[in-house]
């Protein structure tokens, strides 16, 4: 009796996707999170035969649009921009949060990581990141402006706090542009902000960046000093990957990966990527995004609470 359902599931699947794909964005439009989705619609869509539309659904910390993907259809038209504030730090932050980071998600690939970059305004007495160092050391306080409680870019403000050893007094804001628009005004002497979303503003000159959170330099900006390689051994990413509701069915999921993985070879696509990150997508696969979550959770677990960080 169940062989007709079967093969009708099976049929349904071979046949994915039949109308638009939906990729909700669990942030406002213009962040860099919405910037990447946009760059993965439109290099995934024509692979897949149909549209791949992006959802904005801010909320709640990227919880809000998070939700909405852990209880839609596992039927491969609904997935998410899974990141780092979503899937890695929201989990520990948000004490009621609705779904379960691992549970109700099939995490399908790691698409891109970005470093923190450290800025001040014009009129700071800092132009490297050693002045910045010993300024904020004589002041016994760090002041920077935040795109939000709990961002990869806040967690890396307190982390450099940690490893100067000065107090943090992060301010945080509603969104990157806000906050760089009172950093480049003075309201506030610094920022740290996601290197797609600062880039922009240092490369006009309207701030100065002083050091990234990378590993190494990035190639994009070979003046521009790592922390590491300053002295303070401090590496703090932001990631971006495409995750799904619990229970979708393998086939899509592969189909997915292979696709997108196919879509990032593209020249056009990889010059879009070094514009605006400097390094290529990493290798990635279903299992290596699944462990990659998991340990990205347990590794920000112990800093948020640390922090004490409240959700606003």
């Amino acid at each position: 009796a169940a062989t007709p359902f079967v093969a009708t599931g099976a049929r349904a699947q071979s046949d994915w996707p039949a109308r638009p794909v939906r990729l909700v964005v669990p942030f406002a439009p213009g962040g860099t999170t919405d910037v990447m989705a946009r760059l993965v619609a439109e290099a995934l869509g024509p692979r897949l035969g149909q549209p791949v539309l992006v959802d904005n659904r801010p909320g709640a910390g990227a919880t809000l649009g998070s939700n909405i993907v852990a209880r839609a259809d596992a039927d491969g038209y609904t997935l998410l921009m899974s990141n780092s504030g979503s899937h890695g730090v929201s989990p520990t932050l948000y004490p009621a949060i609705p779904y379960d980071a691992m549970r109700d998600f099939t995490h399908i690939r790691l698409v891109a990581t970005s470093p923190s970059v450290l800025v001040v305004n014009n009129d700071h007495p800092a132009r490297t990141f050693q002045e910045f160092v010993a300024h904020v050391r004589a002041a016994n306080e760090i002041t920077f402006a935040v795109s939000g409680i709990g961002s990869s870019s806040h967690l890396a403000g307190i982390r450099l706090g940690q490893a100067i050893n000065v107090p943090v007094r992060a301010v945080p804001y509603r969104g990157a542009g806000p906050a760089m628009a009172d950093t480049i005004s003075g309201v506030v002497p610094a920022m740290m902000d996601s290197l797609p979303s600062a880039a922009g503003h240092f490369r006009r000159g309207a701030v100065r960046a002083l050091a990234l959170t990378a590993a190494e330099r990035v190639p994009l900006y070979p003046d521009l000093p790592t922390m590491r390689e300053e002295g303070v051994d401090l590496v703090n990413m932001a990631w971006f990957g495409i995750s799904g509701p619990a229970g979708l069915p393998d086939a899509i999921v592969q189909r997915v990966n292979r696709d997108l993985a196919s879509a990032l070879t593209e020249p056009t696509v990889l010059g879009r990527f070094d514009d605006l990150l400097g390094v290529p997508p990493p290798e990635s696969s279903p299992e290596h995004y699944t462990r990659f979550v998991a340990e990205q959770i347990e590794g920000f677990a112990p800093l948020v609470r640390a922090a004490g960080l409240e959700p606003r």
